[in-house]
């Protein structure tokens, strides 16, 4: 079935006149508001918590150059972020190149000022450019800044970058150190929602790589907080990244050295796994593309061992020498340089470019670990084993990719046969659809657009290659997608110039089987055979779960969620609320529901931890003691019925009492309490200052008085005589509302995707025009690795701790 894309007749714009007047510079705070990725490389939530990284890494290099041993970073409730620590403190006072300006100002509004383009303040930083701190402000809605210098308490605001007074004393303290407190702005950052776990990840290597740095990150939204510290420095981080793996020897090999200004730091470990986890970084900055100091290490690492291996004749039955990836495999390393003057590549500072470090890198390598091989001749032959069972592997995979390339299968010449290829020869424009099963793959064929839209049906679930790398290419299906897309896989045959398409779809059955296929071919793009999927964007399908009908008139619904919004729409035509206040209907209904069904799913989340009963009831404003909970309180309690409910109907009254004298005092917080199995309590300010605490106060208090006010009683009429139905509180108008609404409907469930006929498939999945993408991208490798190495490896301790540990936050559970 063809797809012509849709056409539109384009109207030429009106002729610009290009002149001197074309011509604009823009500076200092307008430069940064107008283009501000090119100082933190997006608006988005990499840009976002470049902001924070920013402010830390001036109170890093404080520890740096001996000064600061403690930072505290913390999210507040209003979406602001603070940085404490115990520096030296920005200096305030006169500065003398900038006359009527304060030394503090300068350093928040002036780009390129700083204390750290020469040799004296700081011997080593992370900050280069003198544009970090400057950037914050001129990107914040508010900024302040306190500093706590010479026994001086100094602050000063700011707004959009433009102070509103000039810095102040405030007071006096016997403590020293900068707080800078921020707000992103809406208006020029699309994201101003900060991530706890992508801050506490940074957060964490800093800690590791500044050995005995104190670091406390804390999230006011959630009461979540991580306290870090690592008196092991690196060789914790290497711990840490191989505590679900089984290492070859007990502590990592780790190592130190400062020579011609340079101070290096390297840890490595062995463990039983395929993949090389190296991690490079200059002056705490991580330098994901590596550079120099990667280079000199890779280098000295093949050599010396390959020398300590020959020695001993330790390789004398391989048929040939270890390559590096060979020596790579299974190692976990950390580098970390720092050094006066790093060249990066940009801000964005992901590659270090200084050529002098490769060759103290390769010295320091060769010296150290050959002595240390030399010395620990058990370890060393567990790894030179290691790298040996490595070279046979390459070499048996090799043989065995031969073999399969003999028969048309690997080569160029000869695609899988289950795969419908596209017209299309760019990659660029080409897309892969992965299908689960063959009957959705052939429903998929049939309702493709041929011209770019490639179609690959897999049956069953593939290899989980996390556990069995080396009998990777013993899976049928494995060896069909690596065939699909073209560019090879492993060291010897990776081309990534060879890829077929550069954008993947997975689509599998929304079930739990689904899920399982679609986190297995995930599971494929990582690690060793990431180098398959590097260049291409891995999404996976969201599908369109619900079709509806209505008046002859079919609509598709993607979840659950988009399906409570089409009712709520058709119900706020047709049905009324009615109260002794008056009537609801429209718009205000929607809203009044919309609110509710946000309740609902709160109170839901709040059900995991404790009565979700008892917490509806106290924010609906009911007087629970321990004889109301006993149910001694309420006349007729006892069995379900013994909390004090707005639906109890015995104890209506006094809820409709209780919620309208809320309401005459909505600034005053109600004290809030916490039910344990034994006991109620107060809970204090964690609860309290929460804002979907606050948000469910508000809702409920307002939303119950204002309509469903006096004895607890309402009515929800339908349309043209289907009659009225009594309801005593916002949950049941919800309830009533929905049933009224799906009268007359049609609803069908699709689970998988044979469910679907072609041109269902094209509406809902497969046109660009009107399909929903969940993107998959690595933002931490660190990160990525652990997880995937955690679940899907083979050490299964880890794998329960994580699953006790998270029980509670489960939000979709197949049993």
């Amino acid at each position: 079935m063809e797809k012509t894309p849709a056409t539109g007749s384009a109207v030429a714009p009106p002729p610009v006149e290009y002149g001197t007047d074309s011509i604009t510079k823009l500076e200092g705070r307008e430069a940064v508001r107008k283009r501000p990725g090119m100082y933190i490389g997006d608006t988005m939530a990499y840009g976002l918590h470049k902001l924070v990284y920013e402010v830390v890494d001036n109170a890093v290099d404080e520890s740096l150059a001996g000064h600061c041993t403690d930072i505290e970073v913390v999210i507040h409730v209003d979406g602001s972020l603070s940085v404490q620590d115990n520096g030296r403190g920005i200096p305030v006072g006169p500065h003398p190149k900038f006359p009527g300006k304060d030394t503090l100002e300068v350093v928040l509004t002036e780009l390129h000022a700083g204390s750290k383009f020469g040799n004296g303040a700081y011997k080593v930083s992370g900050g280069l450019h003198g544009v970090g701190v400057t950037c914050v402000n001129f990107l914040s809605e508010w900024f302040k800044v306190r500093v706590h210098r010479n026994g001086i308490v100094y602050e000063q605001a700011y707004a959009q970058g433009v102070p509103d007074t000039p810095p102040r004393e405030v007071g006096t303290t016997d403590k020293r150190g900068t707080h800078i407190a921020f707000k992103p702005d809406a208006t020029v950052m699309e994201l101003v929602e900060f991530n706890f776990e992508t801050l506490s990840q940074r957060l964490r290597e800093l800690a590791f790589l500044n050995a005995g740095l104190h670091i406390v990150v804390r999230d006011e939204r959630t009461n979540k907080e991580h306290d870090f510290k690592f008196d092991g420095g690196i060789s914790s981080f290497v711990e840490y990244l191989n505590k679900s793996k089984q290492t070859l020897h007990d502590k990592p090999i780790s190592f130190s050295t400062e020579r011609e200004g340079v101070m290096l730091d390297i840890a490595m470990q062995w463990n039983d796994g395929y993949d090389e986890r190296i991690y490079t970084f200059a002056n705490n900055i991580n330098t994901h593309e590596g550079g120099s100091h990667l280079s000199g290490f890779k280098a000295a690492l093949t050599r010396t061992l390959n020398s300590y291996a020959e020695k001993g004749s330790l390789w004398k039955d391989l048929k040939e020498t270890p390559t590096g990836e060979d020596a790579r495999e299974g190692l976990s390393a950390v580098i970390s340089v720092k050094l006066t003057n790093p060249q990066f590549e940009g801000q964005t500072k992901t590659k270090l470019g200084n050529s002098e470090v490769k060759g103290l890198v390769e010295q320091m390598v060769n010296d150290q670990l050959g002595s240390f091989l030399e010395e620990t001749p058990m370890v060393a032959k567990k790894v030179v084993a290691k790298i040996g069972d490595a070279c046979r592997a390459r070499l048996a995979a090799r043989k065995a990719r031969e073999t399969v390339r003999r028969k048309g299968v690997l080569d160029g010449g000869g695609l899988p046969g289950k795969l419908a290829d596209c017209q299309i020869r760019d990659p660029n424009e080409s897309e892969l659809y992965i299908v689960e099963g063959d009957s959705a793959g052939g429903s998929a064929k049939q309702g493709r657009d041929r011209r770019n839209q490639a179609i690959l049906p897999l049956r069953g679930k593939i290899l989980n290659v996390e556990k069995l790398l080396r009998e990777m290419l013993t899976s049928a299906e494995i060896v069909t997608l690596i065939t699909a897309l073209g560019n090879g896989i492993g060291a010897e045959d990776y081309d990534p110039e060879k890829a077929r398409y550069h954008r993947i779809f997975l689509m599998t059955d929304a079930d739990v089987d689904g899920s399982h296929i679609r986190t297995l071919l995930l599971t494929s793009s990582s690690g060793r055979c990431r180098s398959s999927c590097r260049r291409a964007i891995s999404t996976s399908r969201s599908r369109r779960s619900y079709k509806v009908t209505r008046n002859k008139k079919d609509q598709y619904v993607k979840d659950e969620h988009a399906l409570n919004e089409y009712l709520l729409k058709i119900a706020s035509e047709h049905a009324r609320v009615l109260t002794p206040g008056g009537e609801l209907g429209g718009a205000e209904l929607k809203a009044l529901l919309e609110k509710v069904i946000t309740y609902e799913e709160r109170l839901e989340k709040q059900a995991k931890r404790r009565d979700a009963r008892v917490v509806d009831a106290l924010v609906q404003g009911a007087r629970l003691s321990a004889e109301t909970l006993t149910g001694r309180g309420c006349p007729g309690g006892g069995g379900e019925g013994r909390l004090m409910t707005p639906s109890s109907a015995a104890c209506r009254t006094c809820w409709a009492a209780c919620a309208t004298s809320w309401c005459r005092t909505p600034s005053t917080t109600p004290r809030s309490w916490c039910s344990t199995p034994t006991r109620m309590e107060p809970c204090g300010r964690r609860c309290s200052t929460t804002p979907s605490c606050r948000r469910r106060s508000t809702w409920s208090c307002r939303l119950c008085a204002e309509h469903l006010r006096g004895a607890g009683q309402g009515a929800v009429q339908g349309p043209r005589g289907r009659g009225e139905i009594t309801v005593f509180s916002v949950q049941e108008v919800l309830a009533a509302v929905r049933k009224d609404a799906q009268r007359g409907l049609g609803l069908q469930r699709y689970k998988g995707l044979g469910e679907m006929n072609p041109e269902q498939l094209w509406d809902t999945t497969m046109n660009p025009a009107t399909r929903t993408l969940l993107q998959v991208r690595v933002e931490d490798a660190v990160e990525s690795d652990e997880i995937f190495s955690l679940l899907m490896g083979e050490a299964v301790e880890p794998r329960r701790e994580f699953i006790e540990r998270n029980a509670l936050d489960v939000q979709n559970l197949d049993i």
